[in-house]
């Protein structure tokens, strides 16, 4: 089975947060609003991840894709993880990964608190 550029995309990222001393608790959370890639905390902070990679910048960048729109569905999806998870620190914030997978090296830009 091959792996897609989505998938690849989410994998990097979550590397990426790792070597940057998060932890990943969650992935591909879904529900009926929508979905969130990765859902990481960085101490008393739990950050809700929006992943989107691209091959190239032919059609835009890759943070152009989470629009108000996305962002308003990943709030709800935020929401509805927060009611089954309680215990979990009450700060958050929602954050891109925006990965261009130009080889050999992908970019990968970390946007931290995008706000509606």
């Amino acid at each position: 089975m091959t792996t897609s550029l989505g998938q690849l995309g989410e994998n990097l990222a979550a590397q990426y947060l790792k070597q940057h001393g998060l932890t990943i608790l969650d992935r591909n959370i879904r529900s009926q609003y929508g979905e969130i890639d990765l859902i990481v905390r960085d101490q008393d902070c739990l950050i809700f991840v929006e992943v989107k990679t691209r091959s190239s910048h032919k059609f835009g960048l890759p943070q152009a894709a989470v629009t108000p729109k996305k962002l308003e569905k990943i709030t709800k999806v935020c929401q509805s993880y927060r009611q089954n998870h309680p215990k979990l620190p009450a700060a958050e914030r929602i954050d891109v990964i925006a990965i261009t997978n130009t080889q050999p090296t992908p970019t990968i830009e970390w946007i931290k608190n995008v706000l509606i």
